[in-house]
Parts: C-alpha cells; sequence; structure tokens
C-alpha cells in the first residue's frame, strides 16, 4: 500500500489560504478518482476539490471551517500501489479546469446533488508530508449544501434526523423550488397531514449548534467590521408616495414588452439626481489612508437576500440609466446574486448601498452601512393612511425612507438635507423626468 498526501493547490493569484467549507469524505471512506472529497472558500471563489485517485481516507488536514494555507496538507489517501512504487498522477489532474471568479458560480442541479449521494462530512487532525500529488479545483456554489446519502431525496441531516422522529417518509414531502427539503417544507407536511396520524402539533426540536463559516462567517466579520469601525447615525423621513405610485401604475400598463416597474428604480433615479449636491454622500472613506474619495459616477450597490446570505450586487453606472433600464439591470443582478451566477465584478465596487426588505420593510429600518462606504439608504414598507389636506382628509399613501451614514464623514445637517432633498423628487414625480 502506498499513501500519497495532497496539498492544497494554487487556486487563484494572489490567494494565500482557502477555508474548509465542506467534507464529503472521512478517514475510512474509500474514493474513487474524480469524486469530490472537499470544498474550498477563497476570497474570490468556493471551488471544489476532486480526488486524482483511488484509495481509502486515512488523514483530513482539517475540520470545516478551519483555514489552511496553500501547499498545506489536505488529505491524504492510501491507494493500492506497493509501497516505494512511483504512482502517476491521473490524466484528469492535468487539465485545467476554469473556476469562475464569483464568490458563487453556476448553481448545483438535482442531478449533480445526487452524484454527490454518497458522500458525507468528516473530521481528523492534520497529516505528516508524504509524496504528493497536485489537485485542480473546480467551480461549485458559494455555499456548499447537505449531501443527502438517499439519492432520491435531498435534505439536511437534520431535517432527516427529524423526519424520521416524527415517522415521515420524506418521498412524501414536497421540496422547496431548489428540489431539496427543508425543515418549513416538514412543518407545511405536517399541517396538511394533521388528520393523517401525524398529530396537529410537532415535538419541539432540539438545540443544533451551527457553525458560523463559508459566506456566513464572511457575512459577520463585514458586519462587526462595520459597527466596530464606524461611528453610524440614522436619519428617518416619511415621504407620501401617492402620485409616485400612481406614476408606477399607468408606466405599467403600458410598458409592453419591457419590464415591469417597482418603486425601486423611481427611488434610484431620484438618488442620483439628488447626490450631485450632496458630494460627501456617494463617497468612500480609506481609515489607513485618512483619505475619503467622493465619486462622480453612482455605481449603486443593492443588498440582495440569497440562500447563501446577504449578497451587494453593483450596479454601475446607475446615473446614467432611465427607469425601464435600471429595472432590467436589478432583476439580473438580483437574479444572478441568487443562483450563484454573480461575477466578482458584479460584486464589489459600489460607492453607495441601498437595501430594501419590500412588503417586510417595517415601519423604520437602521441599516448597517456596507464598508469602506459611508452612506446607506432604506426604503421601508408603504402603508395607507388618513392624511390632512388643508381642511379635508384624503386617503394617502406614504412610505417612511431611512439613511445610515458614517459620522466621521457625514454630519446629520447634511443627511437631512440630502434626504428632504430626496423627499422633493419622489413626493413630485414629474419632476425625476424633467431636464
Amino acid at each position: 500500500m502506498a499513501r500519497f498526501s495532497f496539498r492544497l493547490p494554487d487556486i487563484g493569484e494572489g490567494i494565500a489560504e482557502a477555508e474548509i467549507v465542506a467534507l464529503h469524505v472521512r478517514p475510512g471512506d474509500r474514493v474513487e478518482e474524480d469524486q469530490p472529497i472537499a470544498d474550498m472558500m477563497t476570497d474570490k471563489a468556493t471551488v471544489e476539490m476532486e480526488s486524482p485517485v483511488s484509495g481509502v481516507v486515512v488523514e483530513v488536514g482539517g475540520d470545516v471551517g478551519d483555514v489552511i494555507a496553500i501547499g498545506s496538507t489536505l488529505m491524504v489517501i492510501e491507494t493500492d500501489a506497493v509501497d516505494g512504487e512511483e504512482e502517476s498522477a491521473p490524466a484528469a489532474v492535468e487539465r485545467t479546469i476554469a473556476v469562475e471568479e464569483a464568490g458563487a458560480v453556476e448553481e448545483a442541479s438535482p442531478a449533480a446533488h445526487a452524484a454527490h449521494a454518497e458522500s458525507v462530512e468528516g473530521h481528523s487532525s492534520a497529516s505528516a508530508g508524504e509524496p504528493t500529488v497536485s489537485l485542480l479545483p473546480t467551480a461549485m456554489p458559494t455555499e456548499a449544501p447537505d449531501i443527502a446519502r438517499d439519492i432520491r431525496t435531498l435534505a439536511s441531516p437534520a431535517v432527516r434526523d427529524r423526519a424520521r422522529n416524527l415517522g415521515i417518509d420524506l418521498g412524501q414531502v414536497k421540496p422547496s423550488e431548489d428540489g431539496r427539503i427543508r425543515h418549513a417544507d416538514l412543518d407545511a407536511f405536517l399541517r396538511y397531514n394533521s388528520g393523517s396520524g401525524y398529530g396537529v402539533a410537532a415535538p419541539a426540536r432540539a438545540d443544533e449548534p451551527v457553525r458560523v463559516i463559508g459566506m456566513r462567517r464572511r457575512i459577520a466579520e463585514n458586519m462587526a467590521a462595520s459597527k466596530r469601525h464606524i461611528p453610524h447615525f440614522t436619519y428617518v423621513e416619511e415621504m407620501e408616495v401617492t402620485a409616485l405610485e400612481a406614476m408606477r401604475a399607468d408606466l405599467n400598463a403600458n410598458r409592453g414588452n419591457r419590464p415591469k416597474l417597482t418603486m425601486l428604480p423611481f427611488l434610484i433615479v431620484a438618488i442620483c439626481r439628488t447626490l450631485p449636491q450632496f458630494p460627501m454622500i456617494n463617497a468612500r472613506y480609506d481609515d489607513e489612508a485618512g483619505v475619503v474619495t467622493r465619486h462622480g459616477a453612482v455605481h449603486l450597490g443593492m443588498a440582495t437576500q440569497t440562500d447563501a446570505g446577504l449578497m451587494v450586487p453593483v450596479l454601475r453606472n446607475a446615473q446614467a440609466m432611465n427607469v425601464w433600464q435600471l429595472a432590467a439591470e436589478i432583476s439580473r443582478l438580483a437574479e444572478a446574486a441568487r443562483t450563484g451566477k454573480a461575477k466578482s465584478e458584479e460584486l464589489s465596487g459600489s460607492t453607495l448601498t441601498i437595501t430594501s426588505l419590500g412588503p417586510l420593510g417595517g415601519v423604520a429600518t437602521t441599516p448597517v452601512i456596507n464598508r469602506p462606504e459611508v452612506a446607506i439608504i432604506g426604503p421601508n414598507r408603504i402603508v395607507e393612511r388618513p392624511v390632512f389636506d388643508g381642511d379635508d382628509i384624503r386617503r394617502a399613501k406614504l412610505m417612511n425612507l431611512s439613511i445610515s451614514c458614517d459620522h466621521r464623514v457625514v454630519d446629520g445637517w447634511d443627511a437631512a438635507s440630502f434626504v428632504q432633498a430626496l423627499k422633493k423628487l419622489v413626493e413630485t414625480p414629474v419632476l425625476l423626468f424633467a431636464d
């Protein structure tokens, strides 16, 4: 028997280390050539490692969540070769497979999940240095899924354990749109089958420790750094959007084959028209250099919730787009982020961010600044309320708008003045289309 030590290869220019976000095998498991063995996450992409040889895993260089350096031992595999015999790496190791520098890439299909059905996560200690075989990565989704043992269904171990405790056959449960069964799908099954022997109430779920790794850890680090370094303050103002909503409805009724308009494109046009008067809002602050760069172009970050966590695709040169162009680009970028197809250049370089929870927007929000930017804007939910119009009372559509600013760069007067100028455009929407 011979042992091969696989060291973490150089998986991107300037990358010094990578985080283990999933282990598909553990010591004692047999692996075949080209079988996925681990997913590694860098600042630019998550890549899938494949075994170039067949054999039995005897050691693993770390656990899920551990960060290991390029060149460090990732896994040791005992092959069928005789000790001392040179075994050449398979041809598959020599071919280069392109890695998209997205931080998120092609979404895995149910068929791809099924191909990994026999994989399991594992844990062992670091290994000693043996002869090495270079290993090339293949692009994978940013957040690696839990791989089900049963090839017919996709579900995490926690979901499977809960289903067993409830006596539920996962084959009878309708999965989510991505084909994966989640706790919410079990809850829905219980609600609609309360009279079929499953009971009305499910037992309490056991505590579930979840390691903060991968995309979730990066979000946590970025948010903590933002709150640690930036003295935030938030200003909230109420705006009437009755006329703007009426204009939006008229445009949608006559849009032809153009994309449907939401409130967001109108707000972005208003923001872009207002920013030239308040350049301190559209800026980035380099803490170390002590330099604030006030940007002429508006590269608007758009906070987007995905299964992998919060991502911020960027609307480049938003100031040069009309509402229809903005609507199309918003839709394209949001879909790219949610499906893991956004490119790296589409996820960086924003100069100002807008974040909206849509109908969940609440009365007011205090959004966290996307460092190194100095401001973030958050429109809230639209509500209908009676308002006084002189001596009369009428029905009006109202929306609160929040802005959080870096108090080292933006004064309270500046933030309030910016929002008041923005309010004038929003409440008189014909001005959005005036030269």
